[in-house]
């Protein structure tokens, strides 16, 4: 397609990305005031660990997500991995998934006998928690807050440990499959200037549940920029003769800059992962594979030329 001196073309590109979970660890605690502290010895890197562990807390606990701190970075916590590979949101998840439903559970055991409580005999099987508090799966107006059971029994909080670990796949009756996307990438050619621009770029995810769909989207983004660097800009030259790398700066070594991003945008599909019990697959690492790709296969579209190697240079282009 043309328009004007622009070459169009459009290309695709399909991936896998395999995540991991290791073992972790975590421990949560509620206490007088109604408030929760959900801790780990896990990272944040800047892909929104803490946040997203909040909310999952929050939700696990029955409680405002401003009733929640959750606590990480320090050795002094329950062990967790470090941050990497697309895993740490599930790893950490799990473990934390299973604290607060131990912490529910040693709720219950502390009304365990008592006959002033409509939770009287429970587990967490039986039960739902909203509001903060703890009711009857089948009858909401049974039960009582954390407050409440703290306060009758004189206990000025009630902490629990969790260990999340993977799933084995001895025991399961499926693959373990990790996040796959599909790629859209729209480009437009001058074919006298062998100038490649970026029109627009289109990702679509399914990576398991997405606790929080605006830093997911967001690590999507960053890993397309990535990938727009890897496809039409980023390339090391070695000197041949003492082998040290010879554009060691950004005055030489070219990255993306706000100019050259088009317009992108982001779509998550697919359902909760039922390997795991928060539902999750990790996303860090899906954003930027395939980018390239599915450039190669729009300027193909737009120029005929097969081109299999990156950068997507000018002299390959004219």
């Amino acid at each position: 397609m043309q328009d004007g001196r622009w070459q169009i073309g459009y290309g695709l590109a399909q991936l896998s990305y395999p995540w991991w979970q290791v073992r972790c660890e975590a421990r949560a605690s509620i206490g007088r005031d109604g408030t929760a502290f959900v801790r780990t010895a896990a990272n944040d890197i800047g892909t929104g660990t803490r946040t997203v562990m909040t909310q999952l807390s929050a939700e696990l606990l029955g409680l405002d997500v401003e009733q929640v701190r959750f606590g990480l970075g320090d050795s002094s916590f329950p062990w967790s991995p470090g941050a990497g590979g697309s895993g740490l949101t599930t790893s950490v998840g799990v473990a934390v998934h299973t604290a607060c439903r131990t912490l529910v559970q040693t709720f219950l055991d502390a009304v365990a006998d008592d006959a002033d409580s409509p939770l009287a005999g429970c587990t967490v099987d039986d039960v739902d928690v909203a509001d903060g508090r703890i009711h009857r799966r089948a009858d909401v107006d049974a039960g009582e807050s954390y407050v409440e059971i703290l306060a009758r029994h004189g206990i000025d909080e009630l902490t629990a440990d969790g260990e999340g670990t993977p799933p084995d796949p001895t025991k399961i009756d499926m693959a373990l499959s990790g996040p796959f996307a599909a790629k859209f990438v729209e480009v437009r050619i001058d074919a006298d200037l062998g100038l490649l621009r970026l029109a627009r770029i289109v990702t679509v995810v399914d990576g398991g549940r997405i606790l929080n769909e605006k830093l997911a989207r967001s690590q999507i983004i960053g890993g397309t920029i990535g990938g727009i660097g890897q496809a039409i800009f980023e390339d090391v030259t070695t000197d041949a003769e003492t082998g040290r790398i010879a554009n060691p700066t950004f005055g030489d070594y070219l990255i993306p800059v706000n100019a050259d991003i088009p317009e992108l945008d982001v779509v998550f599909v697919g359902r909760p992962d039922p390997l795991t019990p928060i539902g999750t697959k990790g996303v860090g690492e899906v954003g930027l594979p395939g980018i390239a790709a599915a450039v190669s296969n729009a300027v193909y579209h737009a120029t005929g030329r097969r081109i299999r190697s990156v950068p997507i240079t000018i002299d390959q282009l004219l």
